[in-house]
């Protein structure tokens, strides 16, 4: 048994905790056993921390699999997946730990489970280093859903630094496959919302600085869109601690979203705060992709999984699609190519990701 293991370098790379989630969904959707070395051998505290831990085990749980070595501070672990199962699923960080890259792990294994999922996720759901819950909500589900696919997500309770506490619901049903998707034309910005939040002990003002910020920001670049940032005190009994931060959506023409955001934290001006966001919107849009930077890579395990040829137009590529893609390659029978894109203007800096996807079949369905 051990002789098929498919030996994984968890310190290549983006060396961090995505290739462990990359690798745990694909074993556990192939039936692939799975050992990682040098996990996270990358970063500062090398091996497993709490949010990677309980995504393992979740990912553990959900196909009645075996799981060695897991524990905080691991960084060696073998994984033995059984058959996945749908039903209710709950995955705990006990700390700030992301539920947004819970989600990230467990959506792809639950979609070929054999009856409907709900995943309860527990941790922080607006935290430093990962996608915020609204960004999960406001631009991956619209798009991801591109793929043939639906879910539901329901924010109980918004969780921050360093506390966590938040819980997220996510409803799904499993599909018999996925389709491939075309996303290789930019259009035109229609639209730019938004959202500036503070919880707990902070003043609303703080919210309203930010937007405010971040409009006049975006204003010297778009002069010709109202740009609508909601600004909102979220209810003490749908928050636990203390946060601040901002999201900025634009939508284009061809349904195209890209995004901006921001957290607020001790010492930070809370106009900084709204320019950072505001700037990372406009930089999204100025590379001429039709994704923006932090989605590139959430797709590709999608990619890698559909029945058909996927096309993606993004700005340059980062490390961690470049990391996505290997491992998926890896594991799959997918195939992807990554070309510079030699399209009507070529100041701008944009590739072509396109994959040849495996065409997984759920058998369940």
């Amino acid at each position: 048994m051990d002789g098929d293991r498919v030996e994984i370098d968890g310190g290549v790379m983006e060396g961090g905790g995505q290739i462990l989630r990359v690798s745990t969904a694909l074993s556990c959707l192939l039936g692939l056993p799975l050992r990682v070395r040098r996990i996270r051998a990358g970063r500062s505290q090398p091996g497993l921390r709490p949010q990677h831990l309980s995504g393992l085990e979740m990912i553990r749980d959900l196909c009645d699999g075996q799981l060695e070595g897991g524990a905080i501070g691991s960084t060696e672990i073998t994984f033995t997946p059984g058959k996945i199962k749908g039903g209710t699923h709950i995955a705990d960080t006990k700390t700030a730990g992301s539920v947004c890259l819970l989600i990230q792990v467990a959506m792809p294994c639950v979609l070929f489970a054999a009856s409907p999922s709900e995943l309860r996720l527990r941790g922080g759901t607006n935290a430093e280093m990962a996608p915020q819950i609204d960004y999960t909500v406001m631009v991956f589900k619209p798009i991801v859903e591109k793929f043939n696919l639906t879910f539901d997500c329901d924010i109980k309770r918004r969780g921050y630094y360093p506390q966590g506490g938040g819980e997220v619901i996510v409803r799904m049903s499993p599909v018999k496959q996925l389709s491939p998707i075309n996303l290789t034309e930019r259009g035109t910005v229609t639209k730019i919302h938004g959202r500036a939040f503070v919880a707990g002990a902070l003043p609303i003002k703080l919210a309203k600085d930010m937007a405010s910020a971040a409009v006049r920001c975006i204003r010297k670049e778009i002069r010709d869109l109202y740009v609508n940032i909601q600004t909102v005190r979220e209810a003490d009994n749908q928050a636990f601690g203390t946060g601040s931060g901002i999201i900025i959506v634009a939508e284009t023409s061809t349904g195209c979203l890209f995004a901006g955001s921001a957290l607020g934290k001790r010492g930070k001006n809370s106009d900084r705060v709204g320019i950072e966001a505001a700037e990372m919107l406009l930089g999204n849009l100025r590379h001429g992709g039709a994704v923006d930077d932090y989605l590139q890579d959430q797709l590709i395990i999608f990619m890698a999984l559909a029945n058909g040829v996927s096309r993606v137009k993004s700005g340059p590529i980062t490390l961690h699609t470049q990391t996505a893609i290997h491992f998926a390659e890896q594991l799959t029978k997918a195939k992807f190519t990554v070309t510079k894109s030699e399209d009507e203007d070529s100041t701008k800096d944009t590739y072509l990701i396109e994959c040849q996807g495996m065409g997984m079949i759920n058998s369940n369905v």
